[in-house]
């Protein structure tokens, strides 16, 4: 195995820093060709003179400027503006592109890495959410691989490994529960951001942490899973294991599962993306079975979390409805984060997002992009006239 040359998208979130530690860890596997970051801040300004990437992008023109003058003594082209991360997404000499910019601001470069050919690492879901149809049409049409990052889909992708497609029953995706799972129903309007964050297994950003308290991801994830793998939303179930040790199964004809364990750390899937088919000796605690003890599973709980049946429900009604779904999450959780709404208004401004959009076919990316803004617009409409204090799943 040669030098892979990476390009990161997204480069200062938790995904991001974690792939940069692990081509520290390994110098001689892997060269930085490219990042992008949504700010050009200090962190990423060390990240520039430790990596030394020939282009890089930021969301400001105005951090461009910055960057420019912080890092003049160095070889770097730095760019700035809404299309910037594009650019460096489909730059000549990138083998890789690792997609971990959060929520739907990743699908354009993305999608733009893959068409300039570029294998895809994947950790951004929103764009198989958004326009599974239109980016996996684009892979296979430019011949690139996307690889899984998130972990659920990296295990499932491990269990399926030289097995046949035509054996597979089901897809079984684990979920932790997030921090809410034991509280009861009329307990979760009492819930604050700081409650959100405090995941028991994972350190993952604000977003993604948000969206595992709500069930959400893992809806999310439900769609990211038909696409990767082809499988009908009635052959892809979830369960809930609090340890986060299993992190899917494939369960086969014959009845047979295969899992794929580990400690909750993402430098394991990350890794085996940016590794493949090889792996790495990453310098992970191993995985003590008969010291972690009991491993439990449960079913969902529908009435307390509605999120993940919304997944079910846009997967299924097609078209451009995941994107609503998307985007009316983001709105939601952005102002449950800002404090300007609870906990219970995130699952009940999807809903009434989800019950007044009118879905249209997701062919083309403007397709997609149009729902897109239609569903935030609608979703801020629905916030902005519900106070925080008297917005609940029982509204009307």
């Amino acid at each position: 195995m040669g030098t892979k040359r990476l390009v990161i998208l997204g480069s200062t979130g938790s995904i991001g820093t974690a792939t940069l530690d692990l081509v520290a860890d390994f110098p001689d596997l892997f060269e930085v060709v490219g990042l992008a970051a949504g700010r050009g801040g200090d962190a990423l300004e060390r990240q520039i003179r430790r990596f030394k990437p020939r282009v890089v992008s930021v969301s400001r023109t105005e951090d461009a400027d910055r960057l420019r003058a912080a890092c003049a003594d160095l070889p770097v082209d730095i760019l700035g503006g809404p299309d910037a991360a594009a650019t460096v997404a489909a730059q000549g000499d990138g083998d890789l592109v690792v997609s971990a910019i959060v929520g739907a601001a990743g699908l354009v470069p993305t999608l733009a890495a893959i068409r300039a050919g570029k294998s895809i690492a994947l950790a951004n879901k929103e764009t198989m959410v958004m326009a599974g149809a239109l980016v996996t049409a684009e892979a296979a049409r430019r011949g690139v691989s996307i690889l899984p990052i998130d972990s659920e889909h990296s295990a499932i992708f491990q269990a399926l490994s030289g097995q046949r497609a035509e054996d597979v029953r089901r897809l079984i995706l684990t979920a932790s529960g997030g921090p809410f799972w034991d509280v009861p129903r009329h307990g979760l309007d009492r819930v604050t951001r700081e409650d959100a964050l405090r995941h028991p297994n994972w350190s993952m950003g604000p977003k993604i942490t948000v969206d595992s308290a709500t069930l959400m991801n893992k809806g999310l994830e439900v769609i990211e899973a038909h696409w990767l793998f082809g499988m009908p939303a009635d052959r892809i179930d979830v369960v809930i294991h609090r340890q986060s040790v299993v992190h899917s199964l494939v369960e086969y004809c014959d009845g047979s599962m295969l899992a794929q364990m580990g400690i909750p750390d993402m430098r394991g899937p990350i890794g085996y993306a940016l590794a493949y088919p090889r792996r790495l000796p990453l310098r992970l605690p191993p995985l003590d079975l008969a010291a972690r003890g009991a491993l439990t599973f449960e079913p969902p709980d529908p009435e307390r979390f509605p999120c993940l049946e919304y997944g079910y429900e846009a997967l299924k009604t097609g078209g451009t409805a995941p994107a609503v779904l998307n985007a009316a999450n983001e709105e939601a959780v952005a102002a449950f984060l800002d404090g300007r709404v609870e906990f219970l208004a995130i699952a009940d401004t999807i809903e009434r997002v989800l019950s007044r959009s009118c879905p249209g076919p997701a062919t083309t990316l403007d397709d997609v992009l149009q729902a897109d803004r239609w569903a935030r617009a609608a979703a801020r409409e629905v916030l902005g006239r519900s106070p925080a204090a008297t917005l609940s799943l029982g509204d009307a």
